[in-house]
């Protein structure tokens, strides 16, 4: 056993063991974030049955079962429910009821044993609104202008093909809303700044003056247009709506135009629930959130991701390269250069928040308050660089980011042979044609390796982003259709950040829980996107080179 011990074998089995640990836990933890996200957009059976209330009235319940657990019959004794039998564990349902404009409550725990049969009528509709959340019942009738139309069995098939009418009557509004509308306030807010540039340089003629008036007159002109569209359109959809009972037995009216899906999912197929299963991951992907972000899609969070990544890997690249080929091949190695290693080393230890904090003091307060004094005089007080925005946090994550692109480029500088430059430096190549024709090339898989160090961190960093940028919900995008286009001083969403707001900020928490699930699950695959396009680049780099590293 002594010798066993000491030929280091117990070390190679317990090493293998502690990394087929951590695999197998990363494993789990991705797992566990792939079922509790993504199966929240399977369409759940909606269960019918009775509960026996402490005053032992039987109440009729709707909703969905959303978990389950074990509780003591002791925790409900003493909370005034009555259970019969000597169990000392009974499970208890949690219910999501939704109708919370009605009820009140949205989710609520029921003990099992004071349930009667669960049951699963297939005429029970599941409404999802764009406000008050979820909606359940028995579906009764269409209404057109408050008249019925269709009831019983024929209120379904017309259901569903007015709902498609109002659906599209929504999606007109809400272009014509954000687009339409938006380009003409984009149109006036230009002509203020414009007039307001004329007068800070006392350019303000009186023919410019007259242009403006004029072309104001074409936009109020084009505004009521849309205006009279948008008042026709609203009108139009709120002609049709639903009654339907809800489970205390009263008939509730919900307008169509409130409605963002309807569907049965007691009668669906299995290909049936796969195609809306799939839909509402798509919906999830490329639409916008509501109901404070409980509701919708993550589509601003994963564009504001991605594009401050990219920034931030524009920016700290070149800064991190030109910083480690200074002090690798041309500083004088000594004592300043040993204390700006260490330096550097230490700022990679540095809180993230600390970069927050001085990313919104120079960043913001001091470089944004002076662009705006020498270039936006005319849309002051309001800040235009001056308040947080996407390129400041882009330049705060680079400086987060630096030290270690700063040190894998020197380590792979270090890792040139000596024998490759003094071969340049005899064929007449100059110290700088060496270092950019054959240094930097065969050191890059080393920068490659630290802008991948660089993408999974600043990817997931929150803290610094909620000081330089990120927001709740960002009306606009940073790109649009607007010169110049890439709109730098905008706010962004961050799925890192609405992980944080939709899980512990959340009005509604049981229902914000599986889009934190998803949430989360979408940043990792979206960090792995990243990292993986990365490393790829940087093995085709590896491969370019591998001829010359062994010279």
């Amino acid at each position: 056993m002594r010798e066993w011990i000491k030929s280091g074998t117990p070390w190679i089995w317990l090493t293998a063991g502690a990394v087929a640990l951590s695999v197998l836990m990363v494993i789990g933890v991705l797992a566990l974030t792939a079922v509790r996200g993504l199966g929240h957009f399977w369409p759940k059976p909606v269960i019918e049955t009775t509960f026996k209330g402490k005053d032992g009235r039987e109440i009729r319940l709707i909703g969905e079962v959303r978990e389950r657990e074990e509780v003591s019959v002791k925790r409900l004794t003493e909370a005034g429910f009555t259970i019969a039998g000597e169990q000392v564990f009974v499970n208890r349902l949690l219910f999501k009821l939704g109708n919370r404009d009605v009820s009140g409550v949205d989710f609520r725990w029921f003990p099992q044993p004071l349930l009667s049969e669960l049951t699963y009528p297939k005429d029970l509709i599941t409404i999802e609104r764009r406000e008050w959340g979820n909606f359940y019942g028995h579906l009764k009738a269409i209404k057109e202008n408050g008249s019925v139309v269709a009831s019983d069995d024929a209120a379904w098939p017309e259901l569903q093909k007015r709902f498609a009418r109002a659906d599209a009557l929504f999606k007109r509004i809400y272009q014509i809303e954000k687009n339409d509308i938006g380009k003409v306030n984009h149109g006036i807010e230009q002509m203020r700044l414009e007039q307001r540039r004329a007068e800070l340089s006392g350019k303000l003629s009186p023919e410019l003056q007259a242009d403006l008036a004029q072309r104001q007159r074409r936009l109020d002109e084009r505004f009521a247009t849309l205006q009279e569209e948008l008042q026709a359109l609203r009108t139009d959809i709120a002609r049709d709506s639903l009654v339907a009972e809800i489970m205390d037995g009263k008939e509730v009216e919900v307008k169509l135009a409130l409605v963002a899906d309807a569907y049965r999912a007691n009668a669906m197929g299995f290909f049936a629930k796969i195609g809306h299963y799939l839909s509402k991951l798509v919906e999830f992907m490329v639409d916008d959130p509501r109901e404070a972000n409980t509701e919708g899609g993550i589509f601003p969070a994963i564009f504001g991701t991605v594009l401050m990544v990219m920034m931030m890997s524009v920016i700290v690249t070149p800064l991190g390269v030109m910083a480690a080929v200074y002090m690798r091949e041309y500083a004088r190695q000594g004592p300043l250069i040993r204390m700006i290693r260490i330096s550097v080393n230490n700022l990679a230890g540095v809180p993230s928040i600390v970069y927050g904090v001085f990313g919104l003091g120079f960043f913001v307060y001091f470089l944004g308050g002076n662009i705006d004094q020498l270039f936006f005089a005319e849309a002051l007080p309001a800040p235009t660089f001056g308040s947080p925005g996407i390129l400041w946090a882009s330049l705060t994550l680079a400086l987060l980011t630096l030290p270690v692109v700063i040190v894998s480029t020197e380590e792979g500088l270090s890792r040139v042979p000596r024998s490759v430059r003094e071969g340049s430096l005899a064929l007449g190549a100059t110290k700088a044609e060496t270092l950019w024709r054959t240094v930097l090339p065969m050191a890059s898989p080393a920068m490659m390796t630290g802008l991948i160090l660089a993408v999974a961190r600043a990817a997931g960093e929150v803290a610094p982003l909620m000081l330089v940028g990120v927001v709740k919900l960002a009306p606009t995008l940073p790109l649009d259709g607007y010169f110049p286009f890439i709109h730098l001083e905008r706010k962004f969403m961050h799925l890192g950040f609405h992980i944080y707001d939709v899980g512990f900020q959340s009005p509604n928490v049981e229902a914000a829980r599986p889009l934190v699930y998803a949430t989360a699950l979408l940043l990792v695959i979206v960090i792995l996107g990243l990292n993986l396009t990365a490393i790829r680049l940087r093995n085709r780099l590896r491969e370019k080179f591998r001829g010359l590293e062994s010279v």
